[in-house]
């Protein structure tokens, strides 16, 4: 399979509102047999019950695993990361659009996850950033991978990397993704 991560498995983690069939990471659960890491609260995230899933779903996957975050499940993987003991299950992120819910005017449903936890991760990790995201200028998302530790990848005037950017299926995404194996 083009891109395939080998026997690793995939995690997805869709941001505020999931991610829908247009959107690269829909995509690549179809084309890869990735793993959607369903959330049961989308419109209304609560970062503890986010991090409680995510730990779950980790403790019954055979490790290492690969995260691919989109937007808030960007903020997760960092707020997990800060807490849990089983970081060593997880072999390296990808960490799509991260967006900065620090700002005045992001949906109060969004405030529970201030601050942004701003911790090294204990594993390999590549940040995609836009220089054009609605959710996040270049040099917060920019500053949030360097506090992660993460290399960065600047994709250009794209948008929030989502559904509408216009992606497809993300080949540029699917490499920087197989690169973190």
């Amino acid at each position: 399979m083009p891109g395939s991560s080998a026997a690793l498995r995939v995690l997805l983690l869709p941001g505020w509102q999931n991610s829908g069939d247009a959107h690269w990471q829909s995509r690549w659960e179809q084309l890869y047999g990735d793993h959607r890491v369903d959330q049961s609260d989308w419109m209304t995230p609560r970062r503890g019950d986010w991090m409680a899933r995510l730990e779950e779903v980790l403790l019954e996957s055979e490790p290492p695993v690969l995260l691919v975050a989109h937007s808030l499940g960007c903020l997760l993987v960092a707020a997990w990361a800060a807490h849990t003991r089983q970081a060593g299950r997880v072999r390296g992120a990808l960490l799509v659009a991260p967006p900065d819910v620090e700002r005045e005017d992001m949906p109060p449903q969004l405030h529970g996850w201030r601050p942004i936890a701003r911790r090294p991760l204990p594993f390999a990790a590549t940040t995609v950033i836009s220089t054009d995201d609605p959710y996040s200028s270049a040099e917060r998302a920019g500053a949030l991978a360097e506090a992660w530790g993460a290399s960065l990848v600047v994709a250009g005037p794209r948008g929030h990397l989502n559904g509408e950017s216009g992606l497809g299926d993300w080949p540029e995404g699917r490499s920087l993704l197989t690169a973190l194996r």
